[in-house]
Order: structure tokens, then C-alpha cells, then sequence
């Protein structure tokens, strides 16, 4: 029996793709906010250009095929870090990102380059085979707004909703009360790109803090909560 609840996020993006801060920023940033578990999900985009700069400083879009070996190694430091400075683990993840035909899929726990021209089961498969967690994100509309290019998972459900872990039921201020009415297995994330944004809804999980324990929690989806992590109640 656990009795402690680990304060996670797994969506979470830095300047190594349309993020603000750095990895190494991101890191000092929630480990002093207490979490106990972060992914970092940077993107990876069939079409770069697709992807609009949220920021004026110059930065990439996404971590290219040819740096995403040098990105993990990058991802694997940084944990040793979090974990011996704040007791907190780092899960490399990924945000798998179509926009052509509008699908975005979140992966925690990512150990290969995953291809995102693919289609959903093709890409939710290969998560699969590296023994990763699929999460079907932002599945009514994007946080910035731009729902109608984020509507194909939820608008196919019906079809991909037994591919997926879990669906967010939450994603930074946003709601999904569908997913919720649906009873699809859920977990809630601040889709991460400005240090405001960790004042949002994250996930409770109810299990040892490591990762396969972590990764166990979400396909079971037992002990797995909500919670509105807000500025007045940071450590």
C-alpha cells in the first residue's frame, strides 16, 4: 500500500523546441515548487514550419531526427540532477506532432526518435514498442486557441480511444469534461511554455516515485487525481 501522492507533470516544453526557458531552468523551477515528477515533452514536428515562434528570442521549432540522440543524453544529465538536488524525477517525453492532418501525441517516457508523419496507430505503436506511455493530449482544442487543427483525435475517439493510456482530461486552465463523462483513463498537465503556466491543473498519482511505477499508474488509472496547482499555494 503507498499512501503518498507524487504532484506531476508530463507535458512540459523548453527552448529546445517553442518553450521560454531552458531545460536547466525548468528544472530549478519545479523542483523548488515541490513536484516530485516532471516529463519534459518537447516537440517533434513532421513540418517545422508549421509551428510558429511563441517567443521573440531565436530558438528551434523542434529537436530534429540528427540531435535527438544528443537531446536524450541532454534529457538523462538533467535528471541525475533533478533527482540529487530536489528528489525529483525526469522522464524524457516527447510531443509527436502532426500538424498536417492535426494530431498531436504525447509520450512519456520516450527512448527512440519516432517519426511523425505516421499515422495514430502507427505512432501510438511504436510509443508502445519502447514500452512508453501514449497520452492522447488538448483532445477538444489547443490551449492557445487553435482547436479546429487539434480536433482529430477527439473527433476520431470512438476509434483510437483503446489505443491510447490515458486522454488529459486537463490541460493547463482548460477542462475536458468529456473525457471525464467518456470514463477514459485521464491525467491532467499544464502543456508548459512560459513559467506562468506552471500555475495550472497537474496530476496526483498515488504510487512509488520511480518510473515504471509511474508509467503502471497511468494505464491502470486507480490512483490518479487532479489538482489546480495555484500561485498562493506554491512552496
Amino acid at each position: 500500500m503507498v499512501d503518498n501522492w507524487l504532484l506531476c507533470d508530463f507535458h512540459i516544453h523548453t527552448n529546445n523546441s517553442d518553450g521560454e526557458l531552458s531545460l536547466q531552468e525548468v528544472v530549478d523551477l519545479y523542483g523548488r515548487n515541490g513536484f516530485d515528477v516532471i516529463g519534459i515533452s518537447d516537440h517533434i514536428l513532421d513540418k517545422p514550419r508549421l509551428l510558429m515562434h511563441r517567443y521573440k528570442n531565436e530558438q528551434p521549432h523542434a529537436v530534429e531526427p540528427e540531435q535527438f540522440g544528443d537531446y536524450l543524453r541532454t534529457l538523462w544529465h538533467e535528471s541525475r540532477r533533478a533527482w540529487e538536488e530536489y528528489g525529483m524525477l525526469l522522464i524524457p517525453g516527447a510531443e509527436i506532432t502532426n500538424n498536417t492532418d492535426g494530431y498531436h501525441i504525447l509520450c512519456i517516457d520516450i527512448k527512440e526518435y519516432i517519426e511523425p508523419s505516421q499515422t495514430v496507430e502507427k505512432i501510438v505503436n511504436d510509443i508502445h514498442r519502447q514500452g512508453a506511455i501514449a497520452v492522447a493530449p488538448h483532445p477538444h482544442r489547443g490551449a492557445d486557441g487553435n482547436g479546429d487543427a487539434l480536433k482529430h483525435l477527439w473527433d476520431n475517439h470512438e476509434k483510437h480511444v483503446h489505443l491510447f493510456d490515458a486522454w488529459e482530461v486537463a490541460n493547463r486552465d482548460d477542462l475536458f469534461t468529456a473525457v471525464g463523462l467518456k470514463r477514459f483513463n485521464y491525467i491532467a498537465n499544464s502543456d508548459f511554455h512560459h513559467p506562468r503556466h506552471i500555475f495550472s491543473w497537474k496530476s496526483l498519482l498515488r504510487c512509488r516515485k520511480n518510473v515504471e511505477a509511474v508509467k503502471a499508474e497511468i494505464r491502470n488509472n486507480v490512483g490518479v487525481s487532479i489538482y489546480l496547482f495555484r500561485e498562493d499555494k506554491a512552496l
